[in-house]
């Protein structure tokens, strides 16, 4: 199919879509056939050959995020100028027009190029939260507009990408050559954002702003309730997460939850309790959940979910988007969804850039090689960051293990994040490639043995509780 017909496809699609927004029987006949076409596509033909298991976990997550969408609509909580951006920029241009300028791409240059990019345009934050990955809160750090501006413009010339993940520090605060993280949605209605933001600056005026440009999703940071957030993120911010949520309903603007997950609040987030009120009560269409990770500002080892617990919520985390069809991915634990680890602009994944201009493989993975000022002042663009020495190794890594291995040696996707389950792998890659800390934290890490140690220890533990689990029942599963 060529791209021509593939967008007049697209059009189609999309217009049938408008119409079936104020239609709830046939909104309902559209995302069933939707349903039916993943469960073709992902189980019935299964083009990549990959595990018959790891495709009914895609195939349930997919289920779940279409559940998801479909509910909110039935509910009422998304707005007419937030269907036109789901329905013409999310789903025409990200999913249906995107695909097939990716498939120009891996006609041209032989493989995938990356999905998405997440991108920290400032490390200023309002908050001061306890062991911040990004060590946010510090003031002058950013990205400036016009180089933010060109590496949208760049992803969407080179790859089709019409999909980003805007993060911080707290997005919100950005300001730079008179223009803010709205004025580049605005600038780009072509694409669809992800903004993970702590919800504080959401107002009135704030979240009817995110109606009128209908291509914002915000996901909310919480860490539980209101003694769980307060304690991290301080007094009062549980409940002006709360009246962010409220006005965001008000205006029918799709909205999300983003939970930080700690031996101390692992519970928590698989409870009925938590799960009815954020994805019920309050509205939220999808959530994501983040183990912590100990890179930032004053890590520690032991805010880690323990390999017990970590374990013992893959099954439970399973059993909610199964059942109750919640989309609640775990970046750690949903990695049979996504075939394993997606940094390092692996193909259909991402990489990421900071404040600084600093390109990461991964929002987890402090070092880089590749600064996006440098690059853009040397002459090269995205594509000389995609086939960096740093990218390749780990792209070699990820294919050797899971991503490009026949369906009976596909390493175990229960424990494939580098950072979490592989460091001694990970921590030799960096060292082969010459790549540099981007911040003081980083490079703390960088030299304290013990830390290095004990993640190689919770790996080890990992692979001793999954892998029996891993080989009866994805990889000698038969049936789907």
């Amino acid at each position: 199919m060529n791209y021509t017909f593939g967008k007049i496809v697209a059009d189609y699609l999309t217009r049938i879509g408008e119409i079936s927004v104020t239609n709830p029987s046939m909104r309902r006949f559209l995302l069933k056939n939707v349903e039916r076409k993943l469960y073709n596509d992902l189980i019935k033909a299964n083009p990549d050959n990959r595990p018959l298991k790891v495709q009914e976990d895609k195939y349930y997550m997919g289920k779940a995020l279409i559940h998801s969408i479909g509910k909110a609509f039935d509910k009422g909580y998304i707005s007419e100028k937030a269907t036109k951006g789901l329905i013409r920029v999310f789903l025409g241009n990200v999913f249906f027009g995107g695909f097939y300028k990716r498939r120009r791409f891996i006609e041209k240059y032989g493989f995938k190029p990356p999905m998405f990019i997440t991108i920290s345009p400032t490390r200023a934050c309002n908050l001061r939260c306890e062991g911040c990955y990004a060590g946010g809160g510090e003031e002058g750090n950013k990205l400036e507009f016009d180089i933010f501006d060109r590496i949208i413009e760049d992803a969407k010339t080179l790859w089709g990408t019409n999909f980003f993940v805007i993060s911080g520090g707290e997005p919100l605060t950005y300001r730079s050559q008179g223009k803010t993280s709205i004025d580049l949605a605005r600038k780009h209605a072509d694409c669809f954002f992800l903004m993970y933001t702590n919800g504080t600056l959401i107002n009135k005026r704030m979240a009817n702003e995110f109606a009128n440009l209908g291509n914002i999703t915000p996901a909310i940071s919480i860490e539980g309730f209101k003694e769980e957030t307060d304690e991290r993120r301080g007094k009062g911010v549980w409940e002006k997460t709360q009246a962010a949520m409220q006005n965001l309903r008000n205006e029918g603007v799709p909205f999300g939850i983003s939970f930080t997950l700690t031996k101390y609040n692992a519970d928590m987030v698989v409870s009925k309790e938590f799960l009815d009120f954020y994805f019920e009560k309050q509205g939220a269409i999808y959530g994501w959940i983040f183990h912590y990770m100990p890179i930032g500002r004053d890590y520690n080892l032991d805010l880690l979910p323990t390999p017990e617990q970590r374990v013992a919520l893959i099954r439970k985390e399973w059993e909610i988007v199964k059942k109750r069809k919640i989309f609640f991915p775990d970046f750690w634990n949903s990695g049979t969804s996504s075939d394993g680890c997606i940094c390092a602009a692996r193909g259909g994944g991402y990489f990421y850039i900071d404040w600084n201009g600093d390109v990461m493989p991964c929002v987890f993975i402090h070092y880089s090689t590749h600064n996006i000022n440098e690059v853009y002042k040397s002459g090269g663009n995205l594509d000389t960051i995609i086939n960096s020495e740093l990218f390749r190794s780990i792209r070699k890594w990820q294919s050797g293990y899971a991503y490009e291995q026949p369906p009976n040696k596909v390493g175990n996707l229960l424990r494939q994040c580098p950072v979490r389950d592989h460091y001694g792998e990970l921590y030799e890659i960096l060292k082969e490639t010459g790549a540099r800390p981007t911040s003081k934290y980083a490079e703390k890490v960088s030299e304290d043995k013990k830390y290095r140690e004990g993640l190689v220890q919770y790996g080890e533990k990992i692979e001793k509780l999954t892998k029996d689990w891993w080989e009866k029942e994805y990889l000698n599963s038969k049936s789907v």
